[in-house]
């Protein structure tokens, strides 16, 4: 099934206006534990119920996917991603940094993309072939060419099974960028970073991870505003990658190559350790 993912956008855009009077009106609630350090509130359920009742019903032809109660339905080919409330600890602490972020994947690869952050009243929206806005108006990535004048996001560092394993790899990457970078920020919310990269607030952001709820909506923002949109080993991203790396395009060659020197000090570092 193959559609023009721009007739679709006033859809998704209702959809997160849906999601976000919900997390401007209520609070977090009842807090569910998924694993260590891992929760989920009852904000975010209400989120995921009240966006996956509406798009049911606009698009029944399309799938679902939610980050906490995973797929209703399959569609043929076609997606929605949704993470409810993307950067759960910092909206359970009050802190302003989360959002709804919804995107639509034809196979693997996203084609649109809505991130709304409710609490600082701005919505991130893209459609491929159609540009970035934000609250409206058009938006690029910065042109920043060199490391040592950029800002640069870095995802969270991993909690729960095997932590300190895949945490190897985090705090050397921290360690090589805080020695190349002007400044290195940790948001705490995937569409957060990836909506400021498109935004040209930041100059790039490096997840060593891609869920589809956390990357769909950003990875498409973040492409159509002008950003390169890489996997770990420099090669195009899809929602099949293992990573996600996006940047000012003059930036992505020297990120790659820092990423690989920093995997192999965690090896290194590994090796030591036993």
């Amino acid at each position: 099934m193959t559609i023009d993912a721009r007739t679709l956008l006033p859809i998704a855009e209702h959809a997160a206006s849906i999601a976000s009077e919900i997390i401007r009106s209520k609070a977090p609630g009842v807090v569910t534990a998924k694993g260590d350090r891992d929760m989920a509130t009852e904000v975010d359920y209400a989120v995921e119920h009240a966006v996956r009742e509406f798009l049911s019903r606009e698009t029944p032809e399309i799938g679902f996917l939610g980050e906490e109660e995973g797929i209703s339905h399959a569609g043929d080919g076609l997606m929605w991603a949704l993470d409810p409330v993307d950067g759960t600890a910092n909206f359970l602490h009050g802190i302003p940094l989360c959002g709804v972020s919804l995107g639509l994947v034809d196979k693997d690869m996203p084609t649109l993309g809505v991130i709304e952050l409710p609490i600082l009243g701005i919505r991130y929206t893209a459609a491929e072939g159609a540009g970035t806005q934000a609250n409206g108006a058009a938006i690029r990535v910065s042109d920043a060419c060199d490391l040592e004048a950029a800002i640069v996001a870095l995802g969270d560092y991993a909690v729960g099974e095997n932590a300190h394993e895949r945490n190897r790899p985090r705090f050397a990457l921290t360690h090589e960028l805080a020695a190349r970078v002007q400044r290195i920020r940790m948001f705490g919310s995937a569409a957060i970073d990836l909506a400021w990269v498109a935004d040209g607030k930041i100059d790039a952001n490096i997840m060593l991870s891609n869920n589809p709820w956390d990357t769909a909506a950003g990875v498409v923002i973040a492409r159509e505003a002008g950003a390169a949109v890489v996997d770990i080993d420099g090669s195009p991203h899809s929602m099949t990658a293992h990573a996600t790396i996006a940047a000012s395009p003059k930036l992505v060659a020297d990120l790659v190559e820092l990423i690989a020197e920093a995997r192999k000090a965690a090896k290194y570092s590994e090796r030591t350790a036993e």
